[in-house]
């Protein structure tokens, strides 16, 4: 006996492929987006991380795109070129990504991506690791037929520090630890002690500022 789908039954009849609830796309066009803002997402970090910086300039949208971290807020452009100078200084921070979801109205998409920002460097003279988990909140824009990131802003859930010898010792200046909100306070620490001026009150987990940034994505969905 031939078992049919649903899909292959509606095909049968002429009817058209089941719709996606936010637009008017196929349900294959949208599973063809969310991979492609997936990818696009895992080329930033690879590209980022790796210093492939041409390769990295094509994620973004070529004139809109913008990034807000703990220690930069500015332009795609000016972002890169930070990021290759901290790089060819010897900064190191990397990326690791996790869960990935994303919500998409015709050209327009906000995404969240589960992620961790690994960052090492020295806290008067002792060596550390920070690391600090979140997620990325992108704002994407379709440009000439293919997904751009048009703003991305980390939500910082929570982090922490450790000496990389487990056998030193460091003690942290208290006044400067607590300026900072809970989910990034030490890697605010860390980058603070390595000369970046480093933006207080970024999303958290909770609180008046992530709400405001769902607010802007549901903006971002909606068109305005």
């Amino acid at each position: 006996m031939a078992v049919h789908t649903a899909e292959a039954q509606s095909a049968e009849a002429g009817q058209p492929a089941e719709q996606d609830p936010i637009g008017d796309r196929t349900v294959s066009q949208a599973d063809n987006d969310r991979h492609e803002i997936r990818q696009l997402i895992e080329n930033w970090v690879l590209w980022r991380d790796a210093g492939e910086w041409s390769r990295f300039a094509t994620v973004w949208h070529p004139r809109d795109g913008r990034m807000s971290a703990t220690w930069f807020q500015g332009s795609a452009t000016d972002f890169i070129k930070a990021s290759r100078e901290g790089f060819e200084n010897g900064v190191s921070i990397l990326h690791f990504l996790g869960g990935h979801t994303a919500d998409i109205a015709g050209d327009r998409a906000i995404a969240q991506t589960k992620m961790t920002i690994n960052q090492r460097a020295n806290i008067d003279g002792v060596e550390v690791d920070v690391v600090c988990t979140g997620r990325f909140y992108d704002f994407l824009s379709r440009h000439e037929g293919r997904w751009t990131l048009v703003r991305r802003q980390p939500i910082y859930e929570k982090d922490r520090l450790d000496v990389v010898d487990p056998a030193a010792s460091l003690t942290l200046d208290p006044e400067l630890l607590n300026r900072f909100p809970t989910g990034y306070r030490h890697l605010a620490y860390l980058q603070t002690k390595a000369g970046f001026t480093v933006r207080e009150g970024l999303p958290g987990l909770t609180g008046p500022a992530v709400e405001q940034l769902y607010s802007e994505g549901a903006q971002w969905l909606a068109g305005d």
